[in-house]
């Protein structure tokens, strides 16, 4: 679990590939090392990896197929800058939405506006997860908790605004037109969305009476 709070933004120092599994290592700060230990989960560009070794301030994770198949993280190599948050701890301040690092997948940036002192990024997401975003909502892009300024169904695509602060700490003020971010939506929101879709795909009757009713 994590807060959404990006802690840092840190250049990949090694990259292995391997069919089916790639190995990166990240050089963290003391901060970040306090207490680590192999087996620990640590947000990646907004996915939870795992610890695999420990190197003095050089910390390896393995990814696997599966979810090189879902993220970004196909595409790093040596240089990559990454956003990295320790995974929360018990009684942390969540200063964001609580996020999972089980990413559902990429949005593609189609749009960048940029205002004195802002950044506003539109994003285009897969067409079936726009029912869990919605203005004023919470959405997770490359492991930042961050609100959503305005949302369209119809061309499936939202935005976002970035102060200077989150700019200064993550890797969205790098990203360019065509490029991809991992995004997690609010999973509150998705079991809402879904708990009520499932309720009433089993009660079409309800659907009805609410048609008929307001049609009088």
């Amino acid at each position: 679990m994590y807060t959404g709070i990006v802690q840092a933004c840190l250049p990949v120092i090694a990259v292995q590939r391997k069919p089916g599994l790639l190995s990166i290592t990240v050089a963290l700060s003391p901060a970040l090392l306090e207490d680590l230990k192999i087996g620990a989960s640590v947000g990646i560009d907004g996915v939870c990896l795992t610890v695999t070794a420990i190197d003095d301030d050089q910390v390896a994770f393995d990814i696997m197929q599966q979810t090189l198949s879902l993220t970004t993280l196909d595409t790093l190599d040596v240089g990559s800058l990454v956003n990295v948050e320790r995974s929360a701890r018990q009684g942390v301040e969540v200063g964001g939405h609580i996020i999972s690092g089980h990413v559902d997948g990429t949005v593609e940036v189609v749009a960048i506006e940029e205002p004195e002192n802002n950044r506003f990024v539109s994003y285009r997401a897969p067409a079936d997860k726009m029912k869990y975003i919605f203005n004023k909502g919470f959405i997770g892009l490359n492991g930042c908790s961050l609100t959503v300024a305005e949302a369209n169904k119809d061309s499936n695509t939202f935005k976002v605004c970035f102060i200077p602060e989150t700019l200064r700490v993550t890797n969205h003020g790098m990203k360019v037109v065509g490029e991809a971010v991992n995004f997690e939506v609010d999973r509150q929101t998705q079991a809402i969305v879904d708990t009520v879709e499932n309720f009433l795909s089993a009660n079409p009757s309800l659907i009805t009476a609410g048609a008929d009713a307001a049609t009088r």
